[in-house]
């Protein structure tokens, strides 16, 4: 009996959930995957990298072939599954110029549809790569401050945090934060504030 793709996938996450390693399991399941990438839709794509990212197990061949199939099936990302592959290869500490250029524009194109938290985490993978991308970052801008109420604390502490980082400047954003984090400071933690 063989394990599909999904079921693969399932097995994996469940593993992350729990937060249980197996170098063994995660290497031969890398090893299985890239031989089925074919098989992977992209939220296969996005799942299977979030777990290797989330679990820390690494597998650089397995981030070099997924990130060429997820450019190839970008069309059929989802706004989660998007902020989920771009966060990954953050987390994992792979950069994919490629992947980070290609998603760029699918960012901005679906970026109505994205949730907060997709926005904070999409913005903090650009950041933590150092991935440029003024386009991005200002219409990004300009979401945060449409949706600035849907963010929580650590959302917009993230969010200041990737403009620093890489260094993009947006004055009407922070402008736009300040006067709600005058609102809320109540509900910052030592860490969001430091940050």
């Amino acid at each position: 009996d063989t394990f599909n793709t999904q079921e693969m996938v399932n097995t994996i996450r469940s593993y992350a959930k729990v937060g249980h390693s197996s170098p063994e399991l995660f290497d031969a399941i890398s090893h299985k995957a890239m031989k089925r990438l074919d098989t992977f839709n992209s939220q296969g794509i996005a799942n299977t990298l979030w777990v290797y990212a989330k679990v820390g197990h690494s597998s650089p061949e397995l981030f070099d072939a997924f990130s060429h199939k997820a450019i190839q099936k970008l069309d059929t990302f989802s706004p989660q599954n998007i902020a989920n592959t771009v966060w990954a290869y953050a987390k994992a500490g792979y950069t994919s110029p490629e992947l980070f250029d290609a998603f760029a524009p699918k960012v901005i194109e679906k970026l109505d549809t994205f949730n907060a938290q997709g926005i904070a985490n999409t913005m903090w993978a650009y950041a933590n790569t150092r991935h440029s991308c003024p386009e991005l970052f200002d219409a990004i801008a300009d979401k945060v401050i449409e949706k600035l109420d849907t963010f929580n604390s650590q959302g917009i502490s993230n969010t200041v945090w990737a403009y620093a980082r890489v260094g993009h400047s947006s004055p009407k954003l922070f402008d736009a934060i300040s006067q709600k984090l005058m609102k809320t400071l109540d509900h910052f933690n030592s860490q969001n504030i430091v940050n």
